[in-house]
Formats: structure tokens, C-alpha cells, sequence
């Protein structure tokens, strides 16, 4: 999987838990919810991967957020480790995990390499009531939104109200 793949990929997980009609929803709930978007994704869909991936997605959401230090995503890193190998004439570092935490291990090492990369560039809406993330890929790193098309025109349409009805009064 490419980095900009295995990037969709971390976001469509941290997204999996919008608001929808007012309220939250979660598109790793059920458990066949949960199995569909583990397979859909690369994972075998078992129970276990399952609930990891919701785990990891939990504190992940909170890191992103600034609700909780990048640290406490350590638990889920015990016993993993990356090992060199010889394949095709070529060193490759191959991912030593057990396979229900195959798919949440590489998206915390998708984030860390985003991190790394390019710091403050996963980030959280900027609507308050919006529960979804973002990737600004933009040379200015100025987006906002998770989507300009609801998120964006919202917040401007409440900002521009607020401007007309202070200048009203």
C-alpha cells in the first residue's frame, strides 16, 4: 500500500464516528459493521481485530484531538517490532505483529509517519460539532474543515449570521 493509501486509510478510521442527523454515529458498531471495514480495509475481520481497531481508534481520535499525549498509544505497540529481511535482492523491514493487531499497528505507524513528515497536518474539523478529522495535504496547510461543502459553508453561514446580527443590534 502506498503512503497516500495507507493516509486514506488512517483517516477513514478516525471518521468512522460522525454525527449524523445530531447525534454519533459509528461505522465499526456492529459487529458486522465492524468485520465489513476491517475486510474492506485489508483485516481479516475477526472479533479481536475488530474491537483493537476500536480501541486504537478511541485513543487515537483523543492524540489527534490534544485530549491525550501521544504516549498513551504505547499500549497497543507491546510486541510488536519490525525485522530485517532479505526479499528479491532487497533489505525490507518486516512488521512482526500478531495478525488482530496487523491493521491498527500500521495505522498508528501510518500516523506516526504523518506526524513525523508533516507535523499539525492531522487535525480535527474545526466545527465544534463535527466529530471528523482531516488531512490538509494543502502547501499552506490552512484548511479547516473536514469539508467545505458542510462543515466550511456552515461555519461561514454561522459566522457571516453572527456578523449581521451584531451589527443589527
Amino acid at each position: 500500500m502506498t503512503d497516500r493509501a495507507a493516509e486514506d486509510v488512517l483517516l477513514e478510521l478516525l471518521n468512522t464516528t460522525p454525527v449524523v442527523r445530531g447525534s454519533v454515529s459509528d461505522a465499526l458498531g456492529t459487529p458486522a459493521e465492524g468485520r465489513a471495514w476491517a475486510r474492506g480495509h485489508g483485516g481479516s475481520g475477526s472479533d479481536d481485530e475488530v474491537a483493537f481497531l476500536v480501541a486504537v481508534r478511541g485513543v487515537l481520535q483523543d492524540v489527534v484531538r490534544g485530549r491525550r499525549d501521544p504516549e498513551s498509544l504505547g499500549a497497543f505497540l507491546q510486541g510488536v517490532s519490525k525485522v530485517p529481511a532479505i526479499e528479491d535482492g532487497r533489505l525490507e523491514w518486516v512488521l512482526q505483529v500478531p495478525d488482530t493487531h496487523r491493521l491498527a499497528v500500521e495505522l498508528l505507524l501510518t500516523w506516526a509517519r504523518v506526524e513525523e513528515a508533516r507535523p499539525g497536518r492531522l487535525k480535527p474539523c474545526g466545527n465544534p460539532e463535527c466529530r471528523r478529522f482531516l488531512l490538509d495535504r494543502s502547501k499552506p496547510n490552512s484548511a479547516r474543515w473536514c469539508s467545505m461543502a458542510e462543515c466550511g459553508n456552515r461555519m461561514k453561514a454561522r459566522r457571516h449570521y453572527q456578523r449581521v446580527k451584531g451589527s443589527q443590534t
